[in-house]
């Protein structure tokens, strides 16, 4: 069996490629396809951690999804965790294993984990007809080609058609779509099938001249042009996303949440449910003068724990947030944020930096120490009551997942805010910790907020203490996220020629028969 596939590759990072990946996947799963995403190789600080307990990119969560699949670690084989000074932590398959220099792993690594992607298309072949794959970045950076593994190598295995995506948004369109193809090899631009232009704002009918401008260059066609869509509600990828977002933000709400971000801030996902709340502003703080006053203060995760609380502390931002929390302004830790909170973080190993051990904030008394293992699990927690900022918080059967490579251990009496299941052969456990006063807890949770009760009496405990009333429910995510699938694959479909996509696709798939490649 041949599966049928399609690729989309960009002339630059953040051209909408994960956006249009997880459309086509919508469209496809609509159509009553098994469809199902793939990268080969993603380089990101958002991840997500499997049933089975293996970590993969986030962006293929959210085509999974428009799929209707549950993720699965096949679907990007190989993950970069960027850790600072040119250094990578590297997944593989699901589990990391270890830390590599951009050398090391492109000059020396990179092709044997292409053994691992091949690896998981056959696995894919097995139970789809159908394969959305996205490309990474451009696939003409003449430096990277000779050891590329996500763009052209993985055309050419599977002899995939391609569409080249050029961010309009952003300028220099035409040129940039030119430029690509001619750096291309004769071999690679043969497998280029169309052009689509991405983030388009304006008359279309304005754009035909630079429609038969391109397709006479580039002998392409040109099979849509796709409309700037504001306010997705689908994850973000990277934190560029995130800037882009920033800029355009312009709600203010009755609640606002400042969240640290961090130089290595890494699941920012973990807070789209909260800024996705009518009445809540969710705000990223780079500078202590930027923090303000806000009705809640959360530090995120982080890939470099303590190069990261090193900041906090020499950018003036640990004295900022120290003011707020003595003046009363609760303090959330989100698992390397929680690990902050503690006295000390203690980095035997040189996990993630040169620094042996740095002191910690002083909010918790613990203290966390680096192993060499890392923690990835999915888990169900429920909050007991946990009396926060003179409210009670309560949670049952809320799903989340931790990804973390510290172990906590506790130097007094503490109360944990959350009772996790046992799962899997795992035994029940208490999770994070709550500060005497109730204004200071943290958790090694992931996806907390997601839960739509929990997050709400969150909400509502802010807006109690700012004189405000308690709201019902506001939104429910999952209908949420069901309704931007749906929206996002009726704009795409509309926009392009997905006729014509079709009909490439099944060429394609019939030129691999004919070269007897079919099952």
């Amino acid at each position: 069996m041949v599966l049928e596939s399609i690729m989309l590759m960009g002339t630059s990072s953040h051209v909408g490629k994960s956006i249009l990946t997880t459309a086509f996947c919508r469209i496809f799963y609509r159509e009553g396809r098994r469809v199902v995403p793939f990268k080969a190789q993603n380089m990101a600080l958002n991840s997500y951690v499997t049933k089975d307990g293996l970590e993969m990119g986030r962006a293929q969560v959210a085509q999974a999804e428009a799929a209707g699949l549950e993720p699965m670690v096949d679907m990007n084989p190989v993950l970069l965790k960027p850790t600072g000074n040119s250094r990578s932590q590297v997944i593989l398959a699901g589990r990391s294993i270890g830390t590599m220099s951009a050398r090391e792993y492109h000059a020396g690594y990179s092709l044997e984990a292409f053994d691992e992607v091949k690896a998981a298309l056959a696995r894919l072949q097995q139970d789809f007809d159908t394969l959305v794959v996205e490309g990474a970045g451009s696939p003409a950076e003449v430096n990277l080609k000779s050891h590329d593994i996500v763009n052209m190598r993985v055309a050419k295995y599977l002899h995939a058609p391609v569409l080249l995506i050029a961010d309009i948004d952003r300028g220099g369109a035409l040129a940039s779509l030119v430029g690509t193809l001619e750096l291309l090899d004769e071999e690679e631009r043969a497998l280029v099938k169309g052009l689509v232009i991405n983030k388009f704002r304006g008359d279309v009918s304005l754009f035909t001249p630079a429609i038969d401008f391109l397709e006479e260059k580039t002998g392409k066609p040109v099979l849509g042009i796709v409309p700037y869509i504001e306010d997705m509600g689908i994850d973000d990828e990277d934190s560029v996303s995130l800037e882009e977002r920033e800029e355009k933000q312009e709600k203010k709400a009755e609640i606002r949440i400042a969240v640290i971000e961090l130089p290595k801030l890494s699941n920012f996902t973990d807070f789209d449910a909260l800024a996705d709340e009518p009445d809540v502003e969710v705000t990223y703080v780079r500078r202590p003068e930027e923090l303000g006053s806000p009705d809640l203060i959360i530090l995120p995760g982080s890939k470099n724990t303590t190069e990261d609380l090193l900041f906090v502390r020499e950018s003036g931002l640990e004295a900022a947030i120290r003011a707020s929390v003595e003046g009363g302004t609760p303090l959330i830790g989100i698992c390397g944020g929680y690990q902050m909170l503690g006295e000390a973080i203690a980095d035997p190993h040189r996990v993630e930096s040169e620094h042996g051990e740095v002191k910690g904030l002083g909010y918790l008394p613990m203290k966390t120490t680096f192993a060499e293992q890392k923690h990835t699990r999915q888990v169900t927690a429920d909050c007991p009551g946990m009396e926060f900022f003179g409210c009670t918080l309560l949670g049952r059967g809320m799903a989340g997942y931790e990804i973390h490579m510290g172990e906590t251990e506790f130097t007094a009496p503490v109360r944990h805010p959350f009772y996790i299941h046992a799962e899997r052969g795992e035994t029940s456990r208490w999770d994070g910790a709550l500060r005497e006063d109730g204004l200071v807890f943290g958790t090694y949770i992931h996806g907390l907020f997601d839960d739509d009760a929990f997050r709400r009496q969150l909400i509502n405990t802010l807006r109690i203490q700012k004189g405000l009333p308690p709201l019902a429910i506001q939104r429910n995510r999952r209908q949420q996220k069901e309704r931007a699938y749906e929206h996002l694959a009726d704009v795409v479909e509309s926009a392009l020629d997905m006729e014509r996509v079709r009909a490439i696709m099944a060429e394609m798939a019939e030129e691999q028969c004919d070269r007897g490649e079919c099952e």
